[in-house]
């Protein structure tokens, strides 16, 4: 099967050597990704705001491995509260609602920044229907 690398252009992935997508045959796998634009900024002040930024910036890059939200299958939200586990899973829903994939949201006690409130993973698959 080919594997092939792709970066979402964030200074951290050149610097520590990691792919944020990479696809192994038809299968999919997007890293934990949160809401840091490429200035190094945190976008977003609610994680309604910060989920919506992640789900969009998931969008594009499966378009660059030729898929689309009708191939994910699995997501998983690393919370820092789950209290806002409610807009995390309104922003989830804007763009999975249909598709019905599984996910997963669990709490975790921070991420690397005080200002990010969640942190996304997804996988998908091309090939199936």
């Amino acid at each position: 099967m080919k594997r092939t690398n792709y970066s979402s252009g964030a200074p951290l992935e050149e610097l520590a050597g990691y792919s944020r997508m990479v696809k192994i045959g038809e299968h999919i796998y997007i890293g934990g990704t949160t809401a840091v634009q490429p200035d190094g900024t945190v976008f977003g002040e609610t994680p309604y705001d910060q989920a919506k930024y992640i789900f969009t910036k998931f969008i594009e890059l499966l378009k660059q491995a030729d898929a689309d939200a009708s191939h994910v299958f699995k997501v998983n939200a690393f919370l820092t509260d789950m209290e806002s586990a409610k807009e995390v899973g309104r922003a989830y829903s804007e763009f999975f609602k249909e598709v019905r994939p599984l996910f997963t949201m669990v709490e975790t006690p921070k991420l690397n920044r005080p200002t990010q409130f969640v942190e996304i993973e997804l996988e998908a698959m091309t090939g199936c229907e």
